[in-house]
């Protein structure tokens, strides 16, 4: 049975009034890969009744109003894609299509979702206590840049009128906050539960071990201070080593506790085995499939967090380093569990989570002391500490990839090609290459210029190039036909015309001619963000070239996509700008032709 979404739902149920009413950015599809279905189903198994209103008209108050005024309060949520993502492309144009509303129909949520729906709940339930979460609040819950304003901007505490945000994988601090919600405590007073962020007027309510970050004040004055102010929020992100953080603002003071403890196995076990549906709510039977649900239907989450450190993704400021796994039993039921659906083929597509092959925790020293602050497990060369191995995670791709009525269990999450690299033993690459991989297997070396590969917290080229070379050579061993699709970043900090150009040399040597091309988008949480709005790297505080114009931005992408006729002008004159004529010609090595 679905959580309720009308009153007619409630009435069904024989419920007068819900304790917390969910309104979320997305569609309602109560399956384990959405995070509102996770945090509802969650409250329901500790006793907890929830509604959800899904992507209400902001305009509309009715809907709002919908389904009543709930006894402990309103959770707020964009949905599982920042709402500003989920509707621009990185050159700011609207997108087409929103894969998590019916149809694909694209303006369904506002612009900046999160904070329209509490705003909204504020003026309709001036006395209710709202709680927003989920990746967008996550990553806005202290001062952050803003990409699509070109503004520094306030936490979105400030901005959308809630009383509590509650960032990173949430299942532990909601069931918190709702029991002490429950027992009677006041929204305002829940100030001392990890993962959660406050704003309050009360210095008393400032914790003694608090550190002080640069005012909000302070760092819209001066880009130095901003570039500082992010490391001292990137160096606490850990649930061991991790102070408050208090940032000061003219009318506000908001703190941030320490993240909460990851889940343990069993946790999580029994998170993903809570009674989801796993498909879409019938109200999209009429108004349009929900198609983010074609990839993950028959995919299967089996772990959390990730240890890789780029340095362009939020993962580290949201989920953490510390991996958080499920048990080879739990993930073998659900597979059961999705062959026994009418609309199985027997095909698995993915088994894996933020990185596929990483399942176990880095090393034995995070257990006990939390990540290094100042060290990552993977830069240039793994640390020592760094335990490598594939073996209880290939164990489980094993083992369901035996089971009745399965013919294939792919790998489609993303591998960490330089961990299957350092791992000695090769059964893991050997198998993932034999069973795992449905025709292409998409990696991410992100850029092959050492110069920004460093930017990114990436390993050097020469690693990437070995793993090409194994992975075909174990094709060929296995006579299989299956590709590489590597993603590649264009106009990342460190980018100049020469690392652009070399990159594009790369792509003719490889002949291989990608379709499409990701700019580098500047999302809030990020340290590449950082260094795209300050132009100095935060943890040298030297600084970096950004490609920032418009221009500089289409040549650097039209270099990746230099056989495009549309693309020869804006490549003709990044190379004569690089000083790289040479390439112009009907040599072989030349990227184009001289003009006719």
């Amino acid at each position: 049975m679905f959580l309720p979404i009308s009153k007619e739902d409630l009435k069904e149920r024989n419920i007068e009034q819900l304790d917390f009413i969910f309104i979320s950015g997305d569609a309602y599809v109560d399956h384990p890969s959405f995070g509102v279905a996770i945090i509802g189903r969650m409250l329901e198994s500790y006793g907890f009744s929830v509604g959800i209103i899904p992507q209400p008209n902001i305009k509309n108050n009715h809907e709002f109003l919908e389904l009543g005024t709930p006894k402990l309060g309103f959770l707020v949520s964009s949905g599982n894609i920042d709402s500003m993502v989920n509707h621009y492309t990185v050159s700011k144009r609207r997108r087409t299509k929103d894969m998590y509303s019916p149809g694909g129909k694209m303006g369904l949520r506002p612009d900046y979702a999160t904070i329209r729906y509490s705003q909204k709940v504020r003026e309709l339930f001036p006395n209710s206590p709202i709680i927003i979460g989920g990746i967008e609040a996550s990553l806005r819950r202290l001062a952050h840049y803003d990409y699509w304003k070109n503004t520094v901007r306030k936490s979105i505490l400030i901005d959308s009128k809630a009383d509590l945000l509650i960032y990173g994988m949430s299942e532990l601090s909601i069931i918190e906050v709702a029991e002490y919600l429950r027992s009677g405590l006041d929204i305002r007073d829940i100030i001392f539960i990890k993962g959660t962020v406050y704003k309050t007027k009360k210095k008393e309510y400032i914790p003694s071990d608090a550190i002080k970050l640069p005012t909000y004040d302070e760092i819209l004055e001066n880009k130095k201070t901003y570039a500082k102010s992010f490391m001292l929020k990137h160096d606490n992100t850990d649930y061991i080593s991790a102070k408050p953080l208090l940032e000061v603002y003219k009318n506000h003071l908001i703190i941030q506790n320490p993240p909460n403890r990851p889940v343990t196995r069993e946790e999580m076990d029994n998170i993903y085995s809570l009674p989801f549906e796993r498909n879409y709510h019938p109200i999209y039977n009429k108004l349009g499939h929900i198609p983010a649900i074609d990839e993950v239907k028959f995919s299967i989450i089996s772990n959390r967090g990730c240890y890789g450190g780029c340095s362009f993704c939020a993962l580290t400021y949201h989920q953490g380093r510390i991996i958080q796994s499920r048990s080879k039993d739990s993930i073998v039921e659900e597979a059961i569990k999705i062959t026994k659906d009418k609309d199985f083929k027997g095909y698995i597509h993915d088994i894996g989570g933020p990185t596929a092959n990483f399942y176990d925790v880095a090393c034995d020293k995070q257990v006990k002391h939390g990540v290094c602050i100042n060290k990552q497990c993977l830069e240039d060369k793994p640390c020592p500490l760094l335990k490598v191995s594939h073996n209880n995670y290939l164990s489980i791709l094993r083992e369901v990839r035996e089971l009745p009525n399965i013919k294939k269990v792919f790998v489609r999450s993303g591998i960490r090609y330089d961990y299957v690299m350092y791992d000695k033993n090769k059964e893991f690459f050997n198998e993932l290459v034999k069973f795992h991989v449905s025709g292409q297997l998409k990696v991410a070396p992100e850029h092959i210029s050492d110069v920004v590969l460093q930017k990114m917290n990436k390993p050097k080229r020469e690693l990437y190039d070995s793993f090409v070379k194994k992975y075909y050579e174990l094709n060929k061993k296995y006579d299989k036909n299956q590709f590489l699709v590597p993603y590649l970043i264009s106009s990342h900090p460190g980018s100049t015309l020469k690392e652009a150009i070399e990159l594009a040399c790369y792509i003719r040597d490889l002949k291989y001619y990608p379709e499409q091309v990701q700019d580098f988008y500047p999302t809030p949480g990020t340290m590449s963000t950082c260094m795209f709005y300050t132009g100095l790297d935060p943890r040298t505080m030297k600084e970096v070239y950004v490609p920032i114009r418009k221009e500089d931005k289409a040549m650097q992408r039209a270099l990746i996509q230099y056989k495009n006729p549309k693309n020869y002008n804006l490549v003709h004159k990044a190379l004569t700008l690089g000083n790289r004529k040479d390439l112009i010609g009907y040599k072989k090595h030349c990227l184009i032709r001289p003009r006719a």
